[in-house]
């Protein structure tokens, strides 16, 4: 499980000042995440363009480190508007692998680039990048998970999602990296049995 692959405690729900979370307690940036946006549902292309960017540029890294980053991306990125993001280029690239705001590495840089002309395309074509992410969400499960454990990396639909995005021709899309975008953008509710935002 990514927290994105959220990194979690021994998968069990830990609990801070009479609140029962399933990851994030102990630092105001995560506890914000967790409480407020991770599981909530995501529309739009600039915010879901933005979510799957963050994903491709957590890999390797810890969940945090790109939670710190965010305003920096949003402000390098031009706040994930697909067409001034698809309009960069190697003037702009190499900027970016100044920026200690993000994470400097070219191929990530380059892969945002590439997925907001992919986004581009899709309107061009006369489908959505919503239209096509949300095609992929599963029924909702109505037995949540007791521990991270039983939580899977990636399911068909994630996998499924992950071809399709790159068919339309976005990179950084493994099914991994789509799954934790998926319980990110509240395509699914993996928050724990117990947990707090659970219900929300």
């Amino acid at each position: 499980m990514r927290v994105g692959t959220a990194r979690k405690t021994d998968g069990m729900i830990t609990e801070t000042n009479d609140l029962r979370r399933c990851f994030g307690s102990g630092d105001p940036l995560y506890e914000a995440y967790h409480d407020h946006e991770w599981g909530v549902p995501v529309h739009g292309d600039a915010a879901l363009l933005e979510r799957i960017v963050l994903e491709g540029a957590q890999s390797g890294l810890s969940w945090i480190t790109i939670l710190r980053k965010r305003e920096s991306y949003r402000t390098a990125f031009r706040g994930f508007d697909p067409d001034a993001v698809a309009a960069f280029g190697a003037a702009d690239v190499e900027r970016l692998l100044h920026d200690p705001g993000i994470v400097r590495n070219r191929l990530k840089i380059e892969s945002a680039i590439v997925n907001a002309r992919a986004t581009v395309a899709l309107r061009e074509s006369g489908r959505s990048l919503e239209e096509l992410f949300w095609s992929y969400a599963p029924p909702p499960r109505t037995t949540p998970y007791a521990t991270w454990s039983e939580v899977p990396s990636s399911t068909p639909e994630s996998a499924a999602l992950a071809k399709a995005l790159k068919k339309a021709g976005f990179v950084f899309v493994g099914p991994t990296t789509m799954y934790a975008a998926m319980q990110a953008c509240g395509l699914v509710n993996d928050h724990l049995e117990g947990c707090i935002a659970r219900d929300r």
